[in-house]
């Protein structure tokens, strides 16, 4: 035989009742029920848990023993049924989510909105570029991942989010910036000058040559940068040009220390998806903010799309 969680509870109430009847009827059950299950546990214990004084019952001094353990037994089974309780009304939970480095500042927003409601939520949050992002994915590491364009055949589910164009940006007092104010530049007129470029492995890259390929072109890359900020500071230096994600400027371009190229076929339209494995579990806590993502994006992105230049 087991010990029984309703066998405990019965032995609290007998406890604090002193009497089979009152006993069962505290817990709704019948008198002979909760005497058998008490006879069960008994035999379990090899010895009586239970001695009448006249009207009442009363701990036996194994009966004493036993109650200091299911005392706390009870009171840690009340933390387990509050804690499940809890990650089902989304109060409690951790999250493990991935993004892609153009997705930074996007998907901190998102956090910041999302834990002033539920702020008993912890987070994981890895932040790094798209060759890990699938590494990740492929070992079921993440609840869900932000990020460009999911690639097909590994198994993932993805859901667009929002648009998330890339655009070319320089320095304002680079020659192309002044160029730029006189006409729309072609991609040659761009494709010898010095590039600012992110790293191999990075899915903007990936987008960025893939898209000067389509049109003909090649991109060189003079330097390459680890994230979107460093190449934007990098740019800002006037070190090149550079083509980043147009939410990641919004700063600079209002504080005018970048510039969007008018440059035909740009910007180059990509968009970004929440990226699950197929056949993953999402945790109560995990669904909320991914519907929370959803919900709210095209409210993030009238945060930026207002920086789009007139001539696009």
């Amino acid at each position: 035989m087991k010990i029984t969680i309703s066998q405990l509870h019965i032995f609290e109430a007998l406890v604090k009742t002193k009497s089979y009847t009152r006993a069962a009827k505290s817990l709704g059950k019948t008198q002979p029920g909760v005497s058998a299950q008490m006879k069960q546990l008994e035999e379990y214990v090899s010895n009586p848990l239970f001695e009448r004084h006249g009207n009442e019952i009363v701990l036996t001094s194994i009966g004493k023993i036993l109650y200091e353990q299911i005392k706390a037994t009870l009171m840690q089974y009340q933390n387990i049924e509050t804690a499940i309780e809890k990650i089902k009304d989304i109060e409690i939970g951790c999250i493990a989510i991935s993004a892609a480095t153009t997705c930074n500042h996007f998907i901190s927003h998102m956090l910041a909105d999302f834990v002033q409601q539920y702020d008993q939520i912890s987070f994981s949050l890895d932040i790094t570029n798209r060759a890990q992002l699938l590494k990740q994915l492929k070992n079921y590491v993440p609840d869900f991942v932000v990020m460009g364009e999911p690639p097909r055949g590994l198994g993932l589910e993805s859901e667009e989010i929002m648009p998330n164009p890339l655009v070319m940006i320089a320095n304002p007092d680079h020659r192309l910036a002044q160029l730029a104010k006189t006409k729309q530049m072609q991609l040659e007129d761009v494709s010898t000058a010095v590039f600012v470029m992110r790293e191999k492995g990075s899915g903007t890259r990936a987008t960025i040559e893939r898209h000067f390929k389509q049109q003909g072109h090649y991109c060189k890359s003079s330097f390459e940068m680890g994230s979107n900020e460093a190449t934007k500071h990098a740019v800002i230096a006037g070190l090149g040009i550079g083509i980043v994600p147009l939410h990641t400027i919004k700063i600079e371009l209002e504080s005018n220390n970048l510039v969007i190229l008018n440059v035909k076929s740009l910007p180059i339209m990509r968009n970004w998806h929440i990226v699950t494995r197929k056949g993953k579990h999402l945790s109560p806590a995990a669904k909320a903010f991914r519907t929370h993502i959803l919900q709210n994006a095209d409210k993030y992105r009238e945060t930026y799309q207002p920086l789009i230049p007139k001539f696009f």
